[in-house]
């Protein structure tokens, strides 16, 4: 059984996605901001290519950190081209030495980008980034987070616990960006993918078949089940 692609291409450079805050109060934290930039240092000098968002913030300072430690960048615009990325998106692109405009929008856009990694970190962020990172749980992408910086990812152990899911061993999580991004290079080696869309949360033995229902305090489960 193929587990991943590094089974396949030993020497394969590894893509590591980066999600995070585009703008707002985050922004104004010195704090996040390099700590985004080290992680980024941190993923180039792991000799991997940095993905993301193509879009301004904390990805962009990430990618910023990336190029400047002589790593390697690619941004999944929303844009349809580089004038949409530009004057509609208002997206940098000093960064960057590829893009892939996907002409998707923001919301689809993030399911090519995770889909391009190999994992993902999760820095400070809002619902953008819980929508980036609720993707790729569900996808089964070994995931990052960068904690003791503020957002949304000061609350994922909280946030699976309201919807019925649990912190997995492809989730690792540091306050430290070298260890984060140490930590999550292993996860990724180790990680078996799956072999069909979806498989990971509604295979067999996926995520939803690890989730306990009570019937009896479900009534719309139960009307289903005797129909």
């Amino acid at each position: 059984m193929i587990k991943n692609i590094f089974d396949v291409r030993p020497n394969i450079v590894t893509r590591i996605g980066v999600m995070g805050s585009a703008s707002g109060e985050i922004m104004r934290n010195k704090k996040a901001v390099q700590r985004a930039r080290d992680v980024g240092k941190y993923i180039a000098l792991g000799g991997c290519t940095l993905v993301n968002g193509a879009c301004p913030g904390l990805p962009d300072e990430a990618a910023m950190g990336a190029k400047k430690a002589g790593g390697r960048t690619f941004g999944v615009s929303p844009a349809i081209s580089i004038r949409s990325h530009i004057e509609k998106y208002k997206s940098p692109v000093q960064h960057y030495d590829q893009f892939m405009f996907t002409g998707l929008g923001l919301m689809e856009r993030d399911i090519l980008n995770i889909r391009s990694c190999n994992g993902i970190i999760i820095l400070p962020g809002g619902t953008g980034t819980l929508n980036e990172f609720t993707v790729a749980y569900d996808e089964g992408k070994p995931i990052g987070i960068l904690t003791g910086c503020g957002g949304v990812a000061e609350h994922i152990d909280k946030i699976l616990g309201y919807c019925h899911r649990k912190v997995t061993d492809r989730m690792v999580f540091s306050e430290d960006p070298e260890e984060l991004v140490q930590k999550l290079l292993k996860t990724v080696k180790n990680t078996t993918v799956s072999a069909f869309l979806d498989d990971y949360l509604v295979g067999t033995g996926g995520i939803v078949d690890q989730i306990e229902w009570t019937i009896d305090q479900i009534p719309e489960m139960q009307l289903k089940l005797e129909i």
